[in-house]
């Protein structure tokens, strides 16, 4: 089924306050060249102790509003993704509803972790071109240092907060969706996860603190092996090729391994938009990131084709061809 829905607006948000190497270095034994060697991260931004994922989710869409001129109350469903919800309910998306009182809208929050903000927009552009909604608000908002363990520092150097949001609309002229793919290896979710309810997974005791927990190695290596081939199914289905690709857009889990998977998949580097090095890894808020300093800092133009892809735990991933073109 051919598209029906574009892309018109975003807008982003991350926290005042920046965590940068050299404050990590007075709480774990880590330093500076040592996190940038190995992830190029540099900074990241933390929440207020009154700051949540829907105060961050607020401000984007705000920032949407102001920059493109956008009104929400014609807004007929909110999709929110998120793994750090002000409240296990109501839910962020119902919490977004009521703070700019759209009358008449569908609201729910989903839980894709990294790969969520990609996962989102598949939500939104099937609702659209199946005639079901015209107008559906994605969001991404992470406040993941709220559940960090700043006593382990193999993951507490990673992670920041922020928020992103875009607007997708009814559009059978230009539509934004050119090919979509998606996947999913539940096996490898023990290799990250962050823990409620249950202590053991697969059989096995798990951390149970409620915190992020991640093996790091193993995490990279699903990554180099799956990646890749999904992205070439990806051009596949849009048939293309990597010269055909304006901007690669992954999810900005460490740079290292974008290198990586960049390398593997024939897509240059400098094709790349990344947010990790100033806000670090944001979960499904590092695609939104990147994309708005593409646009600020003059790199993305109406017209361009985009290749976004999100990954990360369950472990799932998904990703899209895109043609950029907003109002």
């Amino acid at each position: 089924m051919n598209s029906t829905a574009r892309i018109t607006a975003i807008g982003t948000y991350v926290p005042q306050k920046i965590l940068q190497n050299q404050d990590l270095e007075k709480m774990v034994d880590t330093n500076d060249e040592w996190i940038v060697q190995r992830t190029g991260m540099r900074e990241r931004r933390i929440s207020g102790e009154e700051e949540f994922a829907s105060t961050l989710a607020f401000k984007a869409i705000e920032n949407l509003m102001e920059t493109y001129n956008k009104s929400l109350q014609d807004v007929d469903c909110i999709v929110v993704s998120t793994t750090t919800p002000d409240y296990v309910y109501p839910s962020v998306a119902c919490q977004i509803q009521d703070y700019f009182q759209i009358p008449h809208t569908g609201a729910f929050d989903l839980n894709a972790t990294c790969a969520g903000f990609t996962y989102a927009l598949h939500v939104a552009n099937s609702f659209i071109t199946s005639g079901l909604h015209q107008k559906v608000l994605v969001v991404a908002t992470e406040t993941l240092t709220k559940v960090t363990d700043y006593t382990d520092r193999s993951t507490c150097i990673l992670f920041g907060d922020g928020a992103g949001a875009v607007l997708v609309e009814k559009d059978e002229g230009k539509p934004s969706f050119i090919a979509t793919h998606m996947g999913t290896n539940g096996d490898g979710g023990i290799h990250v996860y962050r823990s409620n309810l249950a202590t053991t997974m697969f059989g096995h005791s798990i951390k149970a603190d409620r915190k992020i927990v991640q093996n790091g190695r193993e995490v990279y290596k699903w990554v180099s092996r799956t990646l890749p081939p999904s992205i070439d199914k990806l051009m596949q289905k849009a048939e293309i090729n990597p010269n055909d690709i304006d901007w690669f857009v992954p999810h900005s889990a460490n740079l290292r391994m974008i290198e990586s998977v960049c390398e593997r998949s024939g897509i240059p580097m400098e094709k790349t938009l990344t947010s990790a090095e100033f806000y670090g890894n944001t979960s499904s808020v590092t695609i939104p990131l990147a994309l708005d300093l593409g646009i600020r800092e003059g790199k993305v133009k109406n017209g361009d084709i985009m290749m976004v892809y999100g990954f990360g735990s369950g472990l799932t991933h998904a990703g899209h061809i895109i043609r950029w073109d907003l109002d």
